[in-house]
């Protein structure tokens, strides 16, 4: 954690360009789950239990899509825009499941700039080992405001 730090912002909404991209990968790992689930309480048996998912049409223990939306709003947060930002509207879609130690390569495309509004819209794909879609969304996002 930074507290008492001051951290650098941002881009801001001129330093942005519609088609700008971000990639970032990650791999689920036991520790990521077993934190997501203690910090949540989420018992899910489908999330961690094989025995239980084995008799489910996942065949396995399949990853929180709330975790994959947490990948997504810290990349957000951290790369683009970066910190400062502000996410003020989402539509996604959990197009197939995410398993456990998946790579996951999520691709982040700014879409769309309104300075007006300080308001910028990325879409976000990831995609697994076998190049296939487990989610897409657009996220609406206010990048740091411009100091006066």
């Amino acid at each position: 954690m930074l507290l008492g730090k001051i951290q650098k912002k941002g881009k801001n909404i001129n330093d942005l360009f519609i088609g700008e991209k971000l990639t970032i990968t990650e791999k689920i790992e036991d520790k990521d789950l077993l934190l997501y689930l203690g910090l949540t309480n989420d018992n899910n048996p489908l999330y961690i239990q094989h025995d239980f998912a084995s008799k489910t049409i996942y065949e396995k223990p399949i990853v929180p899509p709330i975790m994959l939306m947490g990948i997504i709003t810290a990349a957000i947060s951290k790369y683009l825009p970066g910190p400062g930002a502000y996410i003020t509207k989402q539509n996604i879609s959990f197009l197939a499941p995410a398993y456990h130690y998946s790579t996951l390569k999520f691709t982040f495309e700014v879409m769309e700039i309104d300075i007006s509004s300080n308001e910028i819209v990325i879409s976000v794909i990831a995609n697994n080992e076998q190049k296939n879609a487990v989610l897409a969304g657009t996220f609406y996002v206010n990048p740091p405001a411009i100091e006066q």
